[in-house]
């Protein structure tokens, strides 16, 4: 497979800002859609658009980022109804999900490392490699969502504390790597699987009825709101390209 351009966006305070943002967003509007019309029904049109959205993905030359996002966030949506339909519908324990998740998503890296000799997001430059990065964002949403049921149900940390749990969570791997030296990769991923669960858990503490411990809102609001924030934030990375390697951003999207 002939290398190209990279297909993922550069690292940056954004990638890690929408990417918190986006995992809130697919708590919040998974659990609206479920509760809102039949489950089944919502758990096939969210696995429809996420369908759509990484063939979208794959069909881009480049990094374009309202499609990148658009499958990020479709991901976000999908993971989450899949994740729950594990506990809901099957009756697995969260802590069992947890470490069923966490054994598939090594199997994953050790899939892409044997393949690729690399699990850097830097080298995301053919289909190949892209399609071992998807699968793998797709299997730290899963343990994402398993992790923060644990913590903040059958832990009964309740969704606040355990968003700041998970907050304390990240900062390791981000301390580590600026600190201790911490292996880029390693901290990247790390840090990466945190952000489902801290997410969705904000988004779960401000959705959720006082009942609950939350805070009212409603998963319909909190979807919305985040959805145009979302929006506001891709459409900026878009026209201002701050989050395109500097030496291509004169380069066409796709």
């Amino acid at each position: 497979m002939k290398p190209g351009a990279r297909r993922v966006p550069r690292v940056t305070v954004w990638f890690w800002v929408i990417k918190i943002l986006t995992t809130a967003l697919g708590e919040a509007t998974s659990d609206f859609l479920v509760h809102q019309i039949d489950p089944v029904v919502a758990v096939t049109l969210g696995g429809v658009g996420l369908l759509v959205s990484l063939a979208l993905q794959f069909s881009m030359r480049r990094y374009v980022p309202w499609v990148y996002w658009l499958a990020v966030a479709m991901v976000a949506v999908f993971g989450t109804m899949a994740a729950d339909v594990v506990h809901i519908k099957l009756g697995v324990p969260y802590a069992a999900s947890t470490a069923i998740f966490a054994v598939g998503l090594a199997g994953v890296f050790a899939a892409w490392f044997a393949s690729e000799r690399s699990l850097s997001i830097h080298s995301i430059v053919t289909t190949r490699r892209e399609a071992f990065y998807w699968v793998t964002v797709i299997s730290t949403f899963a343990l994402g969502t398993a992790a923060g049921d644990l913590a903040a149900i059958t832990l009964h940390l309740g969704y606040f504390s355990a968003g700041l749990v998970f907050v304390a969570a990240m900062a390791v791997p981000a301390a580590a790597y600026r600190w201790a030296r911490l292996n880029e990769i390693a901290a990247f991923w790390s840090a990466y699987v945190v952000t489902r669960p801290l997410g969705a858990s904000f988004a779960d503490w401000v959705a959720k009825p006082h009942a609950a411990r939350g805070l009212g809102v409603g998963d319909g609001v909190v979807s919305l709101v985040l959805t145009i924030i979302i929006v506001i934030l891709v459409a900026y990375l878009a026209v201002s390209r701050r989050d395109v390697d500097p030496d291509l951003r004169e380069a066409p999207a796709y």
